[in-house]
């Protein structure tokens, strides 16, 4: 059938090819999901449904008291079975693969997973390795995750994006969603809002880089968005509608993964920035933030960067000059000061890709001046970033470096370095190309100081 004209719930585009105007055929592999008041005493009859009759139930101790055990009783009610693991290896990386493996007993035939970011993270990517399907029961709305067909799980260091299996039913209680801390639902708010920021950098990228592009992806996430930004009141009064509606807008953008084939609508800069800050906290031993925390402060400094660039007037023959000058070495010195013992995967990242390499860049300047009147007017008419940085501010959720703790030396490597973490264009690959990522960092760093917010 053909891609919607309007915007439908969530549902509507799941377990169904949609045939899309952009060329390709949209798919989400999800069955089944549920979000309201005791959405949870329905997951038995999805494991009839669907043929599945003993279930390993991934927890962590605290999930396992807020669903875990309830599930383990529901399901003995209705004449199945279940095991469950209770995780005690936290780094969510290769060790925790193994216990999830170890633990696995023989005769299972599904995996669910009780919890949030990590838990469902490394639930989808062990599902895919052992080759079960898998359900998700939410105890909280803290990332776009849930729904998602990719893992993240911690390789060599360094926050890696693995090929997963995508949940085939995700319950989502809201009797539970309301309970979880208020903190939590807020994550959650703040990668949503990180959206403006991704479908910004997409639309830079068709430009500069030539990258396909989906309208209708486009419109779909940021119609959810929007809405969230209009539920903000609501959300901040607990109502459990707007978590509902947060939980349905997490569930939807996460699926827009399994739906073009990649993250592009939902993942970018502001992504990159989190991801920088996850591997200086694991070297420190803490982390920074919750993900969408960290997501929402590099949605603010991705609009910043954006504001910045609306402004000028690129001088295209220093920015030829400038990529002339180019040297691996002096990079790969900065990048391993910079990112420390996860700095060979960025390094090996860019040896694949040559995204830095001169005659690259070349190419793109010349895509850049001959397009940079649509890219300052994109650049420059996005959300403001005041305006969303008062969102967050109205939820108590962190907006600015200093609610994370994050130092003015941080920050500039983290705008001048964060965007090789990956190889897909973003703003902040346009101001580097541009050569005036320094002075943007430079700017902005002086602009968050002005504001005690640094």
């Amino acid at each position: 059938m053909k891609f919607y004209e309007t915007v439908r719930p969530v549902a509507d585009y799941l377990n169904k090819e949609l045939e899309c105007s952009c060329g390709r055929t949209h798919f989400a592999p999800i069955k089944d999901i549920n979000i309201g008041k005791g959405a949870i005493n329905a997951l038995p009859g999805y494991m009839k449904k669907y043929g599945y009759k003993k279930a390993y139930i991934l927890c962590d101790r605290i999930t396992y008291d807020i669903v875990g055990r309830k599930l383990e009783g529901l399901i003995a009610e209705e004449g199945l079975f279940s095991h469950t693991l209770i995780i005690k290896h936290m780094g969510f990386d290769e060790a925790t693969l193994g216990e999830i493996v170890i633990n696995k007993s023989d005769d299972c035939d599904l995996m669910i997973g009780c919890g949030t970011g990590s838990i469902t993270d490394m639930l989808r990517y062990s599902s895919f390795k052992l080759g079960l399907p898998c359900f998700t029961v939410a105890t909280g709305a803290p990332m776009d995750g849930f729904s998602a067909s990719v893992g993240i799980m911690n390789v060599n260091n360094l926050k890696a994006t693995m090929p997963a299996h995508s949940t085939e039913v995700i319950i989502g209680d809201t009797d539970i969603l309301s309970g979880a801390p208020f903190r939590m639902t807020v994550a959650g708010y703040g990668d949503l809002i990180g959206k403006v920021s991704s479908l910004n950098d997409w639309r830079i990228a068709v430009l500069v880089d030539g990258e396909h592009y989906c309208e209708n992806m486009d419109r779909l996430v940021t119609a959810y968005v929007d809405k969230i930004i209009g539920e903000t009141d609501a959300l901040r009064d607990r109502d459990p509608k707007a978590v509902g509606d947060v939980m349905d807008a997490l569930l939807l953008t996460g699926a827009t993964i399994s739906l073009y084939g990649t993250s592009r609508a939902i993942s970018g800069s502001e992504h990159h920035m989190s991801h920088y800050w996850e591997v200086l906290g694991d070297q420190r031993g803490k982390p920074y933030a919750m993900h969408g925390e960290q997501v929402a402060v590099g949605t603010v400094l991705s609009l910043m960067v954006n504001e910045e660039l609306s402004k000028m007037t690129p001088d295209f023959d220093s920015a030829r000059a400038r990529a002339k000058e180019y040297r691996f070495e002096a990079w790969e010195k900065e990048i391993r000061r910079a990112y420390g013992n996860a700095a060979d995967a960025i390094i090996d990242l860019e040896k694949a890709s040559g995204k830095n390499e001169t005659e690259g860049r070349l190419k793109r300047l010349d895509r850049i001046e001959e397009h940079w009147d649509e890219l300052r007017a994109m650049t420059g008419s996005v959300y403001p970033s005041e305006k969303i940085a008062a969102l967050f501010a109205a939820l108590g959720c962190p907006g600015t470096p200093k609610a994370l703790g994050l130092t003015p030396d941080i920050i500039r490597d983290t705008l001048l370095y964060c965007k090789d973490t990956r190889k897909i264009y973003t703003v902040l690959r346009l101001a580097s190309d541009l050569g005036v990522m320094e002075e943007i960092a430079d700017r902005i760093i002086g602009k968050l100081a002005e504001k005690g917010e640094i």
